[in-house]
C-alpha cells in the first residue's frame, strides 16, 4: 500500500511537471533585430509607410527606409503589417486578483481607510494566467493600483513579461490613489438608506477625507520644520504629494465628485488625475483649465441619467479631446483589460481622431504614468517595446497580433486561451 501511494504521488508530480503550461519570460535581447518594410505608427511623427526599425540592446536604435542590418542581426519582414508602440493599460487590478470568487487569490484591497503607504506592486503575481491573455492583444504595460476606500495606496507600472514583481516593475510609485466619497443620493437594493441618511453619510465621509489631508499636511510641515519625531508611515508616504513630487489619482465618476475633488486640489495644489470620469465630459472645460488628466474607465458604459444619449459613453473621449483634456482609455478590472484596444476603436467610430485614440493607449497613457520619456512612442532611444498587427489594431476585423517585443525581448504570445483552443481542436480532429 505504501509503495502504491508513493508511486501515485511520484506519477502525479511527474505529470504536473510535464503538463505545466507556465510561459517562460523572454531572455534579454542578445542580438540586433531589424524590422523591415512595416507601416510604422510612430505616434509622434505620424505614420510611416514601408519603414524599417532597428532594435539594439532593448532600445530603438534607428528608424528609416532600407536600413542596413548589423552583423548577426535577426531580420523580420513585416511587409503589409502594422507596427505600434506596445500598448499601455492604466488603472486595473491585473496580477492582483486571479479568481474573484476565491478570496485567497484576491490581493486588491486593504480594510482601513488610510493606506497611502501601501504599494500595489508587492502583491503583483507575475505568474497570473490572466496576464498572457492581455499581452496577446498587444498590451505590454499595466498600471496596477490597490483598491479600497478613501486613501487606497500607491499604484505601480508593470511590464507584462517577467519572472516576479521586481522584474516587472517599471515605476514603483506612480501616484497616490484616492476613492472619492459618494456624492449622489441614488437609492437601490444595494443602497437602501433614505436620501437624507445618504446625504448625511456623504457629508461625514467628505469631512473625514478633509481631516486626513489636514493631518497629513500638518505632518509634512512638521517634518520639513524638523519638529516631527515619531514616524507615521501613512503620512510619511504623503509628503511627496504636498511637495509636488507625486500626483493624486482620484477615483470619481459623478460630476459632483469631480467638482469636489477639484476644490481639494485647489486647496492643496497637488497634481491630479481623475480615474473613472463617467461625467468628465460635463466638466471638461474645468478639467482642461486645471490641467487635470482623465483615465476614462467607462468606454462601454450605459447612461446614468434618463436624459443622456445611449451613446454618451462612446462619445465622451472625443468630447474630452475637443476640450483639450489629456486622457487615457482604460477598463477598471483585470481580465477585461484586453478589450481596451477595442474600446479605442469604438471611440473612433463615435468621433475620436484615430491618432488621438492611439495616443490614449500609448504616449498619453505613458505621460499620465510619468514615463513618457521612456515608452509610448516609436522614437530613437526609447524602449524597444513594439507590437505588430496584421491590420488596424483597433478594428475587430484587422486586429491580429503577430509579434510583441518588450525591451527588445520577443514575448511568447501563447496563453491559457490558446492552449485550450489547441487542445480542443485536437479533440475535434480526432472525433472526425
Amino acid at each position: 500500500m505504501k509503495l502504491s501511494v508513493f508511486k501515485l504521488a511520484l506519477l502525479a508530480a511527474f505529470s504536473s511537471t510535464v503538463l505545466a503550461n507556465d510561459i517562460v519570460p523572454a531572455a534579454a535581447q542578445s542580438a540586433p533585430i531589424l524590422l523591415i518594410d512595416a507601416t510604422v505608427h510612430t505616434v509622434t511623427q505620424g505614420t510611416l509607410q514601408s519603414t524599417d526599425v532597428l532594435l539594439v540592446d532593448g532600445k530603438i536604435s534607428a528608424i528609416g527606409a532600407d536600413l542596413t542590418a548589423p552583423a548577426g542581426a535577426k531580420v523580420v519582414d513585416l511587409s503589409g503589417k502594422h507596427l505600434y508602440p506596445g500598448l499601455i493599460a492604466l488603472a486595473n487590478q491585473l496580477g492582483l486578483t486571479e479568481i474573484e470568487a476565491v478570496r485567497s487569490t484576491d490581493d486588491t484591497t486593504e480594510v482601513t481607510q488610510t493606506n497611502p503607504d501601501l504599494k500595489a506592486q508587492i502583491a503583483y503575481n507575475a505568474d497570473s494566467e490572466v496576464i498572457p491573455t492581455i499581452r496577446s492583444n498587444g498590451f505590454a504595460y499595466s498600471m496596477v493600483y490597490p483598491n479600497g476606500s478613501m486613501l487606497m495606496g500607491q499604484s505601480a507600472l508593470m511590464q507584462l513579461d517577467a519572472w516576479n514583481w521586481q522584474d516587472a516593475t517599471v515605476s514603483d510609485s506612480v501616484a497616490l490613489h484616492l476613492k472619492w466619497p459618494k456624492a449622489d443620493l441614488q437609492t437601490s437594493p444595494w443602497r437602501p438608506q433614505k436620501p437624507d441618511d445618504i446625504r448625511k453619510q456623504s457629508a461625514k465621509d467628505l469631512a473625514q477625507l478633509y481631516s486626513y489631508f489636514k493631518t497629513a499636511k500638518a505632518y509634512a510641515d512638521a517634518v520639513k520644520a524638523g519638529t516631527q519625531v515619531a514616524v507615521d508611515s501613512r503620512w510619511q508616504a504623503m509628503i511627496p504629494v504636498f511637495a509636488g513630487q507625486k500626483p493624486v489619482f482620484v477615483h470619481a465618476d459623478d460630476q459632483r465628485q469631480i467638482e469636489q475633488a477639484l476644490q481639494l486640489q485647489q486647496q492643496y495644489g497637488f497634481a491630479m488625475t481623475v480615474v473613472g470620469g463617467r461625467d468628465a465630459w460635463r466638466v471638461a472645460p474645468q478639467l482642461a483649465a486645471a490641467k487635470v488628466s482623465v483615465i476614462y474607465t467607462t468606454p462601454y458604459g450605459i447612461p446614468e441619467r434618463a436624459d443622456e444619449a445611449s451613446s454618451q459613453s462612446f462619445r465622451t473621449p472625443a468630447q474630452l479631446a475637443k476640450a483639450g483634456v489629456k486622457f487615457a482609455l482604460s477598463l477598471d478590472g483585470y481580465w477585461d483589460t484586453r478589450n481596451v484596444v477595442f474600446a479605442a476603436g469604438q471611440a473612433i467610430s463615435y468621433g475620436l481622431d484615430k491618432d488621438v485614440a492611439l495616443r490614449s493607449v500609448t504616449l498619453d497613457a505613458a505621460a499620465i504614468a510619468g514615463v513618457a520619456d521612456k515608452i509610448g512612442s516609436i522614437e530613437v532611444g526609447k524602449a524597444a517595446t513594439l507590437v505588430v498587427s496584421d491590420g488596424d489594431i483597433f478594428d475587430y476585423l484587422g486586429h491580429k497580433v503577430r509579434y510583441l517585443w518588450i525591451d527588445g525581448r520577443q514575448v511568447d504570445l501563447s496563453s491559457r486561451h490558446t492552449q485550450l483552443r489547441d487542445k480542443y481542436q485536437q479533440r475535434y480532429q480526432h472525433a472526425n
